[in-house]
């Protein structure tokens, strides 16, 4: 560990050369390279944490750029991650960064999670947090939890030395349309940021022991009136109970909707009459989409119903799978006789197979 290079660290007298070796032992998973990861990286990375794990399984696109600041224009297309571990690997030779290009799974979670002191959650999807938080009790690993709406965000630290869980302040689940559309409502590039810096620094106090945790406090941060404000919340016991992951994390819904694995997509597009409604904006498809696909955006999809057969399978695809619940909601309400099946985790999973459909 160079000494020299953290002095401006271990001088402080509350922090000290103990605390930065507690970091250069420490191994630490962020979960998402996107607005929150790349702050943390970035940060807990230059600080001196001595192993960080990314998971991501996206690519870099144009609309990241305003707020994943750590890509350039040179970056899109390529693996978030690759690139990710390049600059990071430039910042700080010193730290031992592993890859796990896939997206966090029910399969891989507790094996991924497993060898990491600390979860920093930086996705951007409730599934994913939940998933995050019953591994992370399962295993007994704390986790730093991130969110962004519009101007505002949210910081909190979970499963802390016995302290409250992600669902003893959120129990359930919300159902489709009570999740906002990040498409429609947009982030300002630098409240990501903001969220994201918070985060790692909650990640250093767990780790070294320095300072109060945000453990039984929701912080939420207002970047229009720059107003920070602390709820405090209790831990329920029973959600320190978890004996298993469930089999499946997704949205919860009154509706019973049918659903397919991108897997079992990508074998229905080899068959030349597979129905596929894509549902995302003009722009997301512009940008990339598989050819066989039929565009209705979401908000056109009641005037041009009568563009979809529903005398056969109509499957509906967005870019995450959120979007195309929403489609299949409204359309089951006009139809209760077709059959509308929802192909989960969307364009996200699909995006190595464009070409080749």
């Amino acid at each position: 560990m160079n000494g020299e290079r953290y002095i401006r660290q271990t001088i402080l007298k509350d922090f000290g050369p103990k605390a930065q070796e507690r970091l250069y032992k420490s191994k630490v998973l962020v979960v998402g390279a996107g607005g929150l990861g790349i702050p943390v990286l970035t940060y807990l990375n230059a600080m001196g944490i001595g192993t960080l794990g990314i998971v991501d399984g996206d690519s870099v696109s144009g609309s990241n750029l305003h707020r994943q600041v750590l890509y350039d224009e040179t970056d899109i297309g390529q693996s978030k991650v690759q690139v990710a571990i390049r600059k990071l690997r430039a910042q700080n030779s010193s730290t031992q960064l592993i890859s796990f290009e896939q997206f966090l799974t029910v399969e891989n979670a507790l094996r991924v999670i497993a060898d990491y002191d600390l979860v920093v959650d930086a996705s951007d999807n409730f599934p994913t947090r939940y998933l995050v938080n019953d591994a992370c009790v399962l295993l007994g690993k704390p986790f730093i939890y991130g969110a962004l709406h519009g101007f505002e965000g949210q910081v909190s630290v979970f499963n802390h030395n016995n302290g409250p869980t992600y669902r003893c302040l959120f129990p359930n689940m919300p159902g489709p349309d009570e999740v906002p559309d990040c498409n429609a409502n947009g982030v300002l590039g630098v409240i990501p940021g903001i969220v994201g810096n918070l985060q790692a620094l909650e990640a250093v106090k767990v780790l070294t022991g320095v300072g109060e945790v945000l453990s039984g406090k929701l912080l939420l941060f207002d970047g229009l009136s720059q107003n920070f404000q602390n709820i405090k919340f209790s831990l329920v016991p029973d959600n320190q109970k978890i004996n298993e992951l469930k089999p499946a994390y997704d949205f919860e819904c009154t509706t019973e909707i049918k659903s397919i694995q991108t897997s079992e997509l990508e074998q229905l597009l080899e068959m030349n009459s597979v129905q596929l409604i894509d549902v995302r904006t003009p722009k997301e498809f512009q940008g990339y989409h598989l050819e066989k696909a039929h565009h209705i955006p979401l908000s056109e999809l009641e005037e041009r119903k009568s563009e979809i057969d529903f005398g056969r399978p109509a499957y509906f695809i967005c870019q995450s799978g959120i979007r195309s619940r929403k489609a299949i909601e409204k359309l089951q309400e006009l139809n209760t006789e077709a059959e509308l099946i929802n192909v989960k985790g969307g364009m996200n999973n699909l995006k190595a197979y464009v070409a080749k459909y």
